[in-house]
């Protein structure tokens, strides 16, 4: 019964400090943490040793549906091409939901500041992963350069998820898979 009530005290300050990081930044504190989720600080206290270790895990609970949300469809019925746009156009259609704030894991990153933070080691695997996909894309694509495109391919989701987030820019013209299509044209990919 007490792994229970753990795991539920556990999921609820996961699932407040995923909404409250990314919708107010990581510098929300643990009174407005624990009152979100409804636990005590004792709670949270036996559970994470603190706030920099809630905010690891919730980052990286978040990893799985991130990549899901970002997922091209089958390989068996797409080109690497197609796959990699797909990414582009999911971020285009997620910048238009007000509650948009752009990509989380750099969200982490640039406030944290701090690469060696347990939070910044989550958020950067997450970045790494989603360019390791777009290399491995550009591979498969037959790229001339697959690790050049892939940092471009980054660089393009980071500007454009980092700009809708902040309402700079709004995504709902194409401009990413324009400016992703334009890259993929240069590279020689399929």
């Amino acid at each position: 019964m007490a792994t229970t009530d753990k795991a539920s005290t556990r999921d609820r300050l996961l699932d407040a400090a995923a909404d409250l990081f990314y919708s107010q930044g990581v510098s929300v504190g643990i009174e407005a943490l624990c009152r979100t989720a409804g636990v005590s600080k004792r709670s949270m206290y036996q559970l994470f040793a603190g706030k920099d270790e809630v905010l690891a895990a919730s980052l990286e609970r978040r990893i799985p549906l991130y990549e899901e949300q970002l997922s091209p469809a089958s390989a068996a019925e797409t080109t690497p091409r197609e796959r990699v746009l797909r990414v582009f156009e999911r971020v285009e259609h997620f910048s238009t939901r007000p509650e948009y704030r752009g990509c989380p894991f750099l969200a982490a990153l640039v406030e944290l500041k701090d690469p060696e933070h347990p939070a910044s080691v989550v958020a950067g695997t997450a970045k790494d992963r989603l360019q390791e996909m777009f290399r491995a894309e550009a591979e498969l694509g037959g790229a001339r350069d697959a690790g050049l495109l892939a940092r471009q391919l980054m660089l393009v989701f980071d500007g454009a998820s980092a700009r809708a987030g902040s309402r700079i820019e709004t995504l709902d013209d194409g401009l990413a898979t324009t400016t992703v299509t334009l890259l993929l044209d240069a590279a020689g990919v399929a």
